[in-house]
C-alpha cells in the first residue's frame, strides 16, 4: 500500500510539473548555442562557454572575437520567459528584451527592455536607484528584493502580454506596468533614455544575454509564446 501511495504521488507531482511546462520551449538547449548569436554578427563570441548546462560568461576566455551580447535569432511579441541566472562578486548582466537588431543600433540595450542581473553590494550599480537586481533597469524600482547571495542561483521570470508587464524573481512579483502609454512615456522621458531614438518603443524584439565585462551564469532559460 505504501508503495502504491508513494508512486501516485509521484506521478501527481511529474503531472503538476508537465502541466507547469506545458507550451515552454527551451531557448538554450544546455548543450550547444544554437538559436543564438552575438549582436550584430553572425557567431557567438568565444568569451560565450557552454558549461555544465550553463552559458558561462567568461571575460578571461575572450578571445580576438571578444563576447558581446548574446541575442536570440527569433524574435518575441507576447511571451512569458523564465531563466535562472548567477553572478561572480562585483558583477553586472542583464536580461534585454524587445531588441530591435539592426546596424545602426550599437548595442542590445540602443533599443531594449532590461531586468538588471546583478551583485547589488559588490557592484558600484547597487548603489543606484534602479539599478539593482530584479529592477526595470532605470525604470522602475522592484517592491522588494528577494535576491539571493552572490554565487547562488536566481530565478527570474518576465511575462508580456498586451503591453501589461511583469518581472519576477525567485517567484516574488517585483515589477508589474502597463507599456508603451501614456504613463510609460513620462517614465522613459524620466530615465536615461529620454532622447534615445525609438528607446523603448518595439512591440516585439529579440531577447539578449548582456556581457557587461563581467562574469556571469545563465540556464534553463524557457520561454511561451503568449
Amino acid at each position: 500500500m505504501k508503495k502504491l501511495i508513494l508512486s501516485a504521488c509521484i506521478l501527481l507531482a511529474v503531472t503538476q510539473i508537465t502541466k507547469a511546462q506545458k507550451g515552454f520551449k527551451p531557448l538554450f538547449d544546455g548543450k550547444t548555442t544554437t538559436g543564438w548569436h552575438t549582436y550584430n554578427k553572425t557567431n557567438v563570441g568565444s568569451g560565450w562557454q557552454v558549461q555544465d548546462g550553463t552559458l558561462h560568461l567568461d571575460p578571461k576566455t575572450k578571445g580576438t572575437d571578444g563576447g558581446g551580447d548574446l541575442v536570440t535569432n527569433k524574435e518575441y511579441k507576447d511571451f512569458h520567459l523564465k531563466y535562472d541566472w548567477k553572478v561572480a562578486p562585483k558583477a553586472n548582466s542583464g536580461l534585454i528584451f524587445y531588441v530591435h537588431e539592426e546596424p545602426k543600433y550599437h548595442a542590445t540595450y540602443s533599443t531594449g527592455l532590461e531586468q538588471q542581473v546583478l551583485d547589488n553590494d559588490g557592484h558600484p550599480d547597487g548603489k543606484i536607484t534602479k539599478h539593482r537586481s530584479g529592477d526595470l533597469y532605470d525604470l522602475i524600482k522592484s517592491s522588494s528584493e528577494p535576491v539571493k547571495p552572490v554565487g547562488e542561483w536566481n530565478k527570474a521570470e518576465i511575462i508580456s502580454k498586451k503591453g501589461n508587464l511583469t518581472l519576477i524573481l525567485n517567484g516574488v512579483e517585483v515589477v508589474k506596468t502597463t507599456l508603451w502609454d501614456e504613463n510609460w512615456k513620462k517614465v522613459v522621458a524620466g530615465s536615461k533614455f529620454a532622447n534615445w531614438e525609438n528607446w523603448g518603443t518595439y512591440k516585439s524584439g529579440k531577447i539578449a544575454l548582456q556581457d557587461h565585462g563581467d562574469e556571469v551564469w545563465y540556464k534553463n532559460i524557457t520561454i511561451k509564446e503568449l
